[in-house]
Order: structure tokens, then sequence, then C-alpha cells
């Protein structure tokens, strides 16, 4: 007995054409799959890298100048609080000092937050989003700061005295819209001012890297 298959014409170029198309449809997947697999693999080991790298704090500088009592007194452009100005916020040069003399600083100048509590190793980044310059100095004991009528009677620290001709305070200044990092503090407590607003005061309170 004999079979005859019949075979319609352009049937094995059609299943030929199949596979081919399954076989196109197919790399895409693969390579999509690798290319997924090649991402999470990325992302862990940027996470792995950022658990073992040393944190970042951060501390902001703010004030309220007045661009027009401050720049006429001080120089052009030294006061370059724009945004609260124009909307009445600033503070004259002169109500500036006579809040210090009262004993009752402007609150607008100040750093935040006002304490900070980080581990060793990490970097304390210091920004100034005010309108004029500030320092980010360390002090044994708070005190007054090197412009005597800003202090309200309280003597002037030995870190700040001479003002801007102590290089040792010149370092420590930060200008408008620029970024300071301290780095290498010790565990124990770590005291900061500002020594021309002296009532701009931070305490940042570092632990050894296994404390709680």
């Amino acid at each position: 007995m004999t079979l005859k298959l019949r075979i319609k014409p352009g049937k094995f170029a059609e299943q030929e054409k199949k596979n081919r198309m399954r076989t196109l449809t197919m790399r895409p997947l693969a390579k999509f799959g690798l290319l997924v697999g090649c991402l999470i693999f990325a992302g862990a080991t940027f996470v792995v890298a950022q658990e073992n790298s040393p944190s970042l704090a951060q501390i902001v500088a703010l004030d309220e100048c007045d661009p027009t009592t401050f720049n006429a007194a001080l120089g052009p452009d030294f006061c370059k609080n724009v945004a609260l100005a124009a909307l009445g916020y600033a503070t004259t040069l002169s109500d500036l000092f006579q809040k210090a003399g009262n004993g009752t600083p402007d609150p607008g100048w100040d750093f935040e937050p006002d304490t900070l509590h980080i581990k060793e190793g990490a970097t304390v980044s210091v920004v100034d989003q005010g309108g004029e310059p500030h320092t980010f100095t360390e002090v044994a004991q708070f005190g007054g700061g090197f412009i005597g009528p800003l202090n309200h009677g309280e003597a002037t620290v030995p870190e700040c005295t001479g003002g801007f001709s102590n290089v040792a305070v010149a370092r420590t200044r930060i200008l408008q819209a620029s970024t300071v990092n301290i780095t290498g503090l010790k565990k124990g407590k770590h005291r900061f001012e500002c020594c021309i607003h002296p009532w701009m005061r931070v305490t940042v309170d570092v632990k050894s890297r296994d404390e709680k």
C-alpha cells in the first residue's frame, strides 16, 4: 500500500517564514531581558555603594538683608537678597543693628537646623541661601563676633578675633549662593557660629559609626 502525501505549493516556504519571524521576535526579547538584568545589577551595585559611603548633612545660612540700605553702606552687590526685598520683608541695615543692640537679634538671620546629629565620617555641607556673606566658624564656646554693635555686650570669642584680617576667620567665610563642606569632625559636640552675626549658631553632635 502506497501513501501519497500531497503538499501544497509554497507550504515549506510559509513555514520557513513563520520560523524566521519567531526568531526575529525572540532576539529583541532576549536583548531586552539582558538589558533589564544589567540595569538591575547596576542598581544593586549603586545601592550597595551608597550604603557604604559616608553620609551628607546640610545646613542652610539664611538672612533678610535689604539691598538698598546694605549696599549703600557696604558697597554695590554686597546684599543680593532680591526676592524677599521685593515682597517687603527685607530688614534694613539700621534695623539689624538696632534689634541686635536691644538683645533681640533678627531671627531672619539664622542657620538651619540649629542642632545637627551626624556620624563620624559624614560631610557637613553649608549653603549660603541668604543675600549677604556669613562665616561658619568653629568655636570652643559661643560668644560675640568681630562687629561689636552686633554682640549685645558679649565678648568677641577668640576664634573670631581680627575679623577677615585673620586668615583663620577668612577661610570660614561663605559667600552668597556658595557652599562650604566640613569634613573630619571627631566624636563629640562641635559649635559653629557666624563671626559677623553671632546669634547664628549651630551645634553639631557627632557620634561614632557604630553608635545608635
